[in-house]
């Protein structure tokens, strides 16, 4: 899972397996930009693998929500 921190200008990532005990790592900040954030998308699921995403409530995260 991608832990979303979304700013205007930038976005702070961090990830999470499926497991329950399953400990967070800090993956990076990466700018608020659908060319960036499918980057990362493509990049992180390279091996066919599903990606869930999860986000704050707010202006800024339900624009990106609409982002396809």
């Amino acid at each position: 899972m991608l832990n979303l921190d979304v700013h205007k200008k930038t976005i702070s990532v961090a990830l999470v397996g499926a497991a329950a005990s399953a400990t967070v790592r800090f993956y990076g900040t990466i700018a608020n930009t659908p060319d960036v954030l499918r980057g990362l998308s493509k990049r992180l699921s390279k091996d066919g693998e599903a990606l869930h995403f999860c986000y704050e409530n707010g202006v800024i995260p339900a624009r990106r929500y609409r982002f396809r």
